[in-house]
Parts: structure tokens; C-alpha cells; sequence
């Protein structure tokens, strides 16, 4: 039987891990640290259902229900932007492109700014679904390596040198895998090395407003606005599913990721985008990310204080000062992918540390979420997770 012919660029592209693992934690009674979920018992839905309702109200109901531009929501633009603005990214309506997700944003990006073949420096370990968008655009992904306080300057300043990048692409506060946050110096610096080099930025913050301790960082992009390309979303202080996202970019890259996303979707959809205006026009979002934070504080801390507790020693933890994750490194030669399948017989899971690492990987690494689960929740997962450690 002859096979139909499919295009080249598909076969690069690598599936994740944690959407496979998705399947397996389902079952009843596992108690899943993999997925980056917000809480959902957390989500407001009265809201979100009233600020539905009056995006459908008469007459209105015949705008939300139609085609509309591509650009986005005006009134959702607006409000995006002055949230930016507050939070350090002076950034007017105009200069957002609303886009489903944050993740398609970064779709974009990748097909605006890549060539096949073309060098994408990220730091190690990295986010999988950037690493998905940059294969299927025919990249070469570059690791650099990274420490306590994120990506190493000094490594960065040296495979710049050497690879000629296109872009550098990080989770700068909070990251997806590690909970790392980069300092305001070594901000700088980076800045300071994309501008000589002549490479993109690309900051993607999902996680940047659900901060637990510590001192607030300035975005990155604000550095360097002619060069930086910031991704955000609704999707972890909101709702995940409602898939609002937005990007902000110089004007003349906007225009083109406008048309790219026109061939992609024509626009987000109408009534997500209204709803979502209106839910900020009227609801209290600094109000409940403050629930979030005090709520996903708890979480972290029972996450932090029962990690210490069943891990060996000479187990290295992240402490992070916000966001969803923690990254473990066990000691010795441990595999953390042989550790997993125990885990789960125990009915836990974790992601083993090596799904999240381009080069060489530390298969001696875990990536644990906290969020989703209470505290008590937490504790009987980490006992069950004792069980295979031991």
C-alpha cells in the first residue's frame, strides 16, 4: 500500500510528555503533580458566567456572535494594556495582538522570525511547547546553560558569539520547568547582549502576576522594546480554557504576525474575547490574584516542607518565589523515568526532568506542580512518592 506524502517539517516535532501523561493520571485516586493546572475550585465561575451573559445581552449579542478583526477587541486591548503598563511594559492598545492563547503567539513568532535551520538559543532546561514550535519551524535549538537565578549570562554572551542566533526565547519569572526567576542585574545583562548580538527576545510570562515571596521584577522586554517580543495570558489567573492570550511587539513584526494569524484562525473567538472585557471591566482581578497568591503559597510551602522531608540526602529543591512548579534534582544516577513508572503504580506522577532538557539531560531530574491540589492533597501525594524513593 503506497503511503500519502506529508510534510518533512511534522517529523521533527516531538510529542510532549506531560500531555501524554495526562492520559495515565485521569484514572481515579492518582493525585497528579505533572500538569501546570490552576486550581479549578478556584476559577471564578459566577463571574465568568455573568460576564458571558452580558457580552450576549441584546444588542450586543450580534456583534459577539460575528466575525471580527483580527487584531483583537479593542475594549480587551485596552485593558491588557494598561495592566502591562502598571506592571512595568508601557504598552498602549494598539501595540497588542490578541491571540488564542499565549501559545499561539509563540506559533507566530516562530513562523515570522524562522528559517529552516535558523538558531534558537533557550535556556536549559526549557518550557516543551516552545520547543514543539521551534522544531516545527526547522530550527536549531541551542541549549545554554543555566544556574540558580536562571540562564548564565556568560554562557549566553559565548554561544551568541559563536551561533549567530535569531532569537532567545525564556520564561524569565517563574519558569516552566524550574520556578527560577531571573534578577534585575542579570536582566540587564541579558539585554545588554541581545542589543549587541542582534537577536530577538522572546519573554513569556504566563506565570509573572502569581508571585508568593520576594520582590517584584521589571519585564524584561521593557529593556529592550525594539527588540522583545512579550507573550501573555488569562490562562493561569483566569481561566485556561477560555485560550485569551496576547503579544506585544514592535510595530512593523505585529503587521506581519497580524496577516500569519489571519491564515491561522482569521481572530480569536468574538465571545471569549467580549466576555473576557467584560469580566475585567467589572470583576476585582487584583483581588483574586491576591486569593491566588495566598492560596498557591500554602501550596508551595507543603510542597517545599514535604520534599525535604522524603528526599534523600544531597537532594537539590527550588525554592520558588511564585508560579506553578518546583524542579528536584535527585542524588546519584537515578532515572528519573524509571522512578516515574514506580511512581505511578504507587498512584502518583511527576515529570521526569530530562523531557524538559535539548542536550545532554540530567535524567536525575523531576519537575513537581503545586497548585492544583490542598495541602493535605499534597502531603498524601508525597507519601505515596516516599514509597518509590525508598
Amino acid at each position: 500500500m503506497s503511503s500519502l506524502a506529508r510534510a518533512s517539517r511534522v517529523d521533527g516535532v516531538t510529542s510532549s510528555p506531560v500531555r501524554d501523561l495526562l492520559a495515565l493520571t485521569r484514572r481515579p485516586g492518582v493525585i497528579s503533580f505533572a500538569g501546570g493546572l490552576p486550581a479549578p475550585e478556584l476559577f471564578d465561575t459566577d463571574g465568568l458566567r455573568a460576564a458571558f451573559a452580558r457580552a450576549l445581552a441584546d444588542p450586543d449579542a450580534t456583534r459577539t456572535l460575528q466575525y471580527s478583526p483580527t487584531e483583537g477587541d479593542p475594549a480587551l486591548r485596552e485593558i491588557v494594556a494598561d495592566r502591562l503598563t502598571r506592571q512595568g511594559l508601557p504598552t498602549g492598545g494598539d501595540d497588542l495582538l490578541v491571540t488564542t492563547g499565549s501559545q499561539q503567539g509563540l506559533n507566530l513568532v516562530a513562523s515570522a522570525l524562522l528559517d529552516p535551520g535558523a538558531v534558537v538559543l533557550v535556556e536549559e532546561p526549557v518550557y516543551l511547547s516552545a520547543v514543539q514550535c521551534f522544531q516545527l519551524a526547522q530550527a536549531r535549538i541551542v541549549p545554554v546553560p543555566s544556574d540558580a537565578e536562571g540562564i548564565d549570562p556568560e554562557a549566553l554572551e559565548r554561544i551568541a558569539a559563536n551561533e549567530r542566533p535569531a532569537l532567545l526565547y525564556l520564561v524569565p519569572t517563574f519558569s516552566n520547568p524550574t520556578g527560577r526567576t531571573i534578577g534585575e542585574a542579570r536582566r540587564d545583562r541579558i539585554a545588554d547582549i541581545a542589543a549587541r548580538h542582534d537577536f530577538w527576545l522572546i519573554e513569556d510570562d504566563p506565570y509573572g502576576e502569581l508571585r508568593y515571596s520576594g520582590r517584584p521584577v521589571s519585564p524584561l522586554s521593557a529593556r529592550v522594546p525594539d527588540r522583545s517580543i512579550y507573550l501573555g495570558s488569562f490562562s493561569k489567573i483566569v481561566s485556561p480554557g477560555m485560550r485569551v492570550g496576547w503579544l506585544c511587539a514592535p510595530a512593523q513584526l505585529r503587521q506581519q504576525l497580524t496577516i500569519l494569524k489571519q491564515a491561522a484562525d482569521l481572530h480569536t473567538s468574538t465571545i471569549d474575547q467580549a466576555a473576557a472585557a467584560e469580566y475585567l471591566a467589572t470583576a476585582d482581578l487584583d483581588a483574586r490574584v491576591r486569593v491566588l497568591c495566598e492560596t498557591y503559597r500554602e501550596r508551595r510551602d507543603a510542597m517545599l516542607t514535604g520534599l525535604r522531608e522524603i528526599t534523600p540526602p544531597g537532594t537539590e529543591i527550588t525554592e520558588p518565589e511564585g508560579g506553578m512548579f518546583v524542579w528536584v534534582r535527585l542524588p546519584g544516577e537515578v532515572d528519573t523515568a524509571e522512578v516515574l513508572q514506580e511512581a505511578l503504580r504507587h498512584d502518583v506522577a511527576f515529570v521526569p526532568g530530562s523531557a524538559f532538557q535539548v542536550g545532554e539531560p540530567d535524567r536525575a531530574t523531576m519537575r513537581l506542580s503545586f497548585t492544583t491540589f490542598a495541602p493535605e492533597t499534597i502531603a498524601e501525594g508525597l507519601r505515596r512518592l516516599a514509597k518509590t524513593l525508598s
